[in-house]
């Protein structure tokens, strides 16, 4: 009788919660836990309540390690996929650049050279300016 008492209070509990009451249904276990150990230990009643709050910081701890470590992988997946797509980004416009470099043969290209020139107190250098003609 007793044992159906026991199994009534411990499993009753999951069947009413849903999932997201695991830390809950597990604070419950590991206190209930935590205070049965006391009493089968040593007899001492008394001592009961405080493994029962044992248990419980102890499932609380282990939560918090666990939302810890995902909050890290979290964080480390995001900057590997940030990096990812700056990766990639750049390869697309090294590839559009050497695809630029072969000109069709309908397009060419006319240097016109721009020689040494002083505009507003500036020295600009000589330099060659392309034209892009299309035939």
């Amino acid at each position: 009788m007793k044992s159906y008492y026991l199994i009534s209070i411990l499993f009753i509990p999951l069947l009413v919660t849903g999932c997201a009451a695991v830390r809950p249904v597990s604070d419950m276990a590991l206190g209930a836990g935590g205070g049965d150990a006391w009493v089968a230990v040593g007899k001492l009643i008394g001592k009961q309540a405080a493994g029962a709050a044992g248990g419980v910081l102890l499932s609380e701890g282990g939560f918090y390690l666990a939302g810890k470590a995902s909050d890290n992988a979290y964080t480390t997946g995001y900057e590997k996929g940030r990096s990812d797509a700056v990766r990639q980004q750049y390869w697309i416009l090294i590839h559009q650049q050497q695809q630029q470099k072969t000109l069709p043969e309908n397009i060419s290209l006319y240097a016109i050279p721009v020689p040494e020139q002083t505009i507003d107190g500036t020295i600009l250098n000589p330099t060659t300016k392309y034209l892009r003609i299309e035939n």
